[in-house]
């Protein structure tokens, strides 16, 4: 059995600033969430982690880690690149929900067109997805998430506890429900 199991928590890299999060800093609930821009349950699942944010405004906090799905997913690589070079100027949601819209127009011009439409500073954009800038951190990310053991995206976790969402995301609100209760 994992030695990990021991501590009560299945996520095994812990919140960090690098983290790119939604929320009040220091709510009780954190949510991570490990996922891929081309997934079409991650798509799904967008509206519901902002309804997690209004129905427990002040009591959670939302993460979002890259998981893409190279095989199954050719764009998400670099849609999350994208949402990285974004972040660097402080637009990371903002690329995010762009993504999620458009997800079925991710090729190269596109993310281009989005980073253009959200403002971005091009030539620094261009020059951070030409040369991969970001592409260790979401490699870590997805180490991160295996060691965690995320099979498939979107994969969640409530305060460190791996959540099936499986058979409907209303267990999110379930989860966090329960985790303030305590």
């Amino acid at each position: 059995m994992a030695e990990h199991h021991f501590h009560g928590t299945d996520l095994a890299v812990p919140l960090s600033t690098t983290d790119h999060t939604l929320g009040a800093e220091h709510a009780p609930v954190v949510v991570v969430e490990y996922g891929d821009f081309q997934c079409p349950t991650c798509k799904q699942a967008a509206p519901t982690v902002r309804l997690l944010l209004e129905r427990f405004a002040n009591r959670v906090r939302i993460a979002f880690r890259h998981f893409p799905l190279e095989e199954a997913h050719p764009q998400a690589l670099a849609a999350a690149e994208a949402a990285e070079s974004a972040g660097e100027q402080g637009k990371f949601w903002e690329m995010h929900d762009l993504l999620f819209a458009n997800q079925d127009r991710l090729g190269g011009h596109h993310l281009h067109g989005y980073a253009a439409r959200l403002g971005l500073d091009m030539p620094q954009f261009t020059a951070e997805l030409d040369d991969h800038v970001y592409l260790q951190r979401i490699r870590e990310q997805q180490d991160g998430g295996r060691r965690s053991h995320v099979r498939g995206t979107p994969g969640f976790f409530v305060n460190g506890r791996i959540l099936d969402v499986s058979f409907g995301l209303e267990r999110l609100f379930e989860a966090v429900g329960a985790a303030l209760r305590g």
